[in-house]
């Protein structure tokens, strides 16, 4: 857990614990919001099959990214939460996202 905190910058155990507890929340959540989102646009696995759960995880995505900032924001970690959110997106090329 030392590595960890060091890594993140964290300097206490309940800041950390904090931390895993939105990851938790964040990541139950986004799969609960994604099969209510199936059901509104009308996307059922019994009419869709084998592609139901790649469009699912398409919906997981964007709904966790703005989940984690706004969760984190309620647990009061908001600065930790908006420069790992950022980190994220530049490694994943979309780093144009953050440039006025």
């Amino acid at each position: 857990m030392k590595k960890l905190k060091e890594r993140w910058g964290i300097k206490t155990n309940f800041q950390l614990s904090i931390i895993f507890i939105v990851f938790a929340i964040t990541g139950s959540t986004s799969a609960w919001l994604s099969t209510i989102v199936c059901d509104w646009m009308g996307i059922y696995k019994s009419d869709l099959g084998l592609i139901y759960t790649p469009i699912r995880l398409i919906l997981i995505f964007p709904l966790y990214q703005v989940l984690l900032v706004l969760i984190g924001f309620l647990f009061g970690q908001l600065k930790f939460f908006w420069a790992f959110e950022k980190k994220m997106l530049i490694k994943m090329g979309l780093g144009f996202l953050f440039k006025p």
